[in-house]
């Protein structure tokens, strides 16, 4: 059986109702009938099926382009993480201002201190590489195992909040700002900026 120069549709529903509703002939040339119906079928199956396949085929091509690339984003942004630089260990002016602060005698002073030292939290963070608006953004995206420090992180983060959100109306007593200010440090001196 050779293949048809051109696929006739208004043949093959022809050969549809004359094979059902007419009924004329002999029984082999309905089945010849059957036959070129079947052959028409089956030409039309073959024929969506490369054309799905050549969809196919190029949906996969795309998007595995498009993965390779978005895999080189990704190395690009996540290979070259920003190191800490600069004031690291005792000198750092930034953490020493906080520590005066923090040891003044009024709570303004002692607000400012845990401001300033999530602030300069935040800043380690993003240096750090972790993605997020905010430090609690950040500090969800942190694995514990790289970072040993992150529940004293958590803890003087949630006193900053209380400041933030409450303002002079959240009591800041001296041992609490002592201790968050501790909290800070454990977690600049994991990472060596304090």
């Amino acid at each position: 059986m050779g293949v048809p120069e051109q696929l006739n549709i208004e043949y093959f529903f022809r050969v549809i109702y004359d094979f059902l509703f007419q009924g004329r002939g002999s029984l082999a040339t309905n089945a010849a009938h059957l036959q070129s119906v079947v052959v028409q079928i089956w030409m039309i199956i073959v024929f969506l099926g490369y054309i799905i396949a050549a969809a196919a085929m190029f949906a996969i091509i795309y998007a595995t382009v498009r993965l390779f690339a978005l895999r080189e984003r990704e190395r690009a942004f996540y290979g070259s993480m920003i190191v800490t630089s600069g004031a690291a260990g005792p000198e750092n002016p930034r953490w020493r201002r906080i520590q005066e602060l923090a040891s003044g005698m009024s709570p303004s002073e002692w607000r400012e201190a845990i401001i300033e030292a999530d602030i300069m939290l935040n800043d380690m963070l993003t240096r750090q590489g972790y993605p997020g608006d905010s430090v609690g953004e950040k500090l969800r995206e942190v694995d514990p195992a790289d970072f040993d420090t992150v529940s004293d992180a958590w803890e003087a983060h949630k006193v900053r909040n209380q400041i933030a959100h409450e303002g002079s109306a959240f009591d800041l007593s001296e041992t609490l700002t002592r201790r968050t200010i501790a909290q800070y440090e454990r977690v600049f001196r994991e990472f060596d900026i304090a």
